[in-house]
């Protein structure tokens, strides 16, 4: 059917089934869209801001494959663009499609749905990023929309368009272009050095509203996990008392505040193709100390320690014995964080993701760094 905006049915084609699986009807249907257009009045041909296809909802693809349904949409709106020479907007919904709309969910995240909606004669497409169930626990919605306003100014940020602050929903420009890195891309001399230059113009940035350490951020999800009837490790005792010494000696030290992510993973990290570098993803933004942000980024990549040395004087102008100790504290101080908070969110979830086995692995590697014969000489050197 061709509907138009006010819902009036301007042209209607039946398709036959395929006869079996091989066969399909997709020239017929090509030229039923491009008949339906042809038929319009000559008049109206210059009102046509695009073309919306409504497609039936495969839920067990959308919820099984959200990725694969995206492609499917996306190569079925880039052919028939070819093919008609008007923008395509492909949802499964007719009213939607009627109206030039199309929204995909975009896959990733482990915090928020997220959304790539597309609007008729808008010149651009939008990200829309909807909180997740209980992420108010660890979010301020109000500081990461401020982060990801202030890495906008600095360059490295897509530019946000609305953010609504009673539901915490937030509209940005959906960036065209690029891709998302993977821990194999930072191999690359090339993209490592543009993902620090990244980070440092954020961290450069005026301080956030919200100063929350990574010490404020390990106290919180422990009342949370205790009062969740969260998994605590069997060592807790030994890990709170490594928290506890590791905390003194860095605090005693000065803390060096600045604009952190606090979320160093590679999904976060967004590549041009000439590997130019911008940040994603603003949520758990805060003030926090500049080694704790270099620190999650570093264990997150697992980069060797000639390259971390290589990045930490490129970041400081300078690389020594206090700084190696302060970064490497803080290795294990953000592993403890990430890993109490997947057993809050493993309550409190529900996205299906394994977060029992992603704060497992997470306290394993915090408990490795404590237990490195060096330990000592860090809290002293700080």
């Amino acid at each position: 059917m061709l509907v138009d905006f006010v819902g009036s049915i301007r042209s209607r084609t039946v398709l036959p089934l395929s006869a079996t699986a091989q066969d399909t009807n997709h020239p017929q249907f090509l030229s039923a869209v491009a008949k339906a257009v042809a038929n319009l009045p000559q008049h109206l041909h210059l009102r046509i801001a695009g073309i919306g296809l409504a497609l039936p909802a495969d839920q067990a693809e959308l919820e099984l494959a959200p990725k694969a349904a995206r492609e499917r949409f996306d190569a079925l709106q880039d052919e028939v663009e070819r093919e008609i020479g008007y923008p395509v907007y492909v949802q499964n919904d007719i009213t939607a499609a009627a109206g030039g709309e199309s929204y995909q969910p975009v896959p990733g995240g482990i915090s928020n749905p997220n959304w790539r909606v597309e609007i008729a004669g808008a010149p651009h497409r939008f990200f829309v990023k909807i909180p997740g169930e209980g992420t108010e626990m660890f979010i301020d919605r109000q500081t990461a929309n401020e982060a990801g306003r202030k890495a906008h100014a600095a360059g490295v940020g897509a530019r946000i368009f609305h953010f609504f602050p009673d539901t915490g929903v937030e509209i940005s420009e959906f960036v065209e272009g690029l891709r998302t890195s993977t821990n194999a891309d930072f191999l690359d001399s090339v993209v490592r050095l543009n993902g620090l230059r990244a980070l440092k113009a954020f961290n450069d940035s005026p301080r956030l509203s919200q100063q929350k350490t990574t010490f404020d951020m390990i106290d919180e999800h422990f009342q949370q996990a205790l009062v969740l009837g969260g998994e605590f490790p069997s060592d807790f005792g030994w890990f709170n008392a490594r928290y506890r010494e590791a905390r003194q000696a860095l605090e005693a030290s000065g803390l060096d505040l600045a604009p952190c992510m606090n979320d160093t993973l590679a999904g976060n990290f967004l590549l041009h193709a000439d590997r130019r570098v911008m940040l994603v993803d603003f949520e758990y933004a805060s003030t926090n100390d500049r080694a704790a942000e270099l620190a999650l980024w570093f264990v997150e990549m697992c980069f060797s320690p000639e390259i971390e040395a290589e990045l930490i004087e490129e970041y400081y102008g300078r690389v020594d014995t206090a700084v190696l100790a302060r970064v490497s504290l803080f290795k294990a101080l953000v592993d403890l964080k990430w890993s109490t908070w997947a057993m809050v969110q493993n309550k409190v979830s529900r996205l299906d993701f394994d977060f029992f086995k992603y704060g497992f692995w997470k306290h394993m590697r915090a408990r490795f760094m404590m237990s490195d014969p060096r330990w000592p000489d860090w809290l002293k050197t700080v």
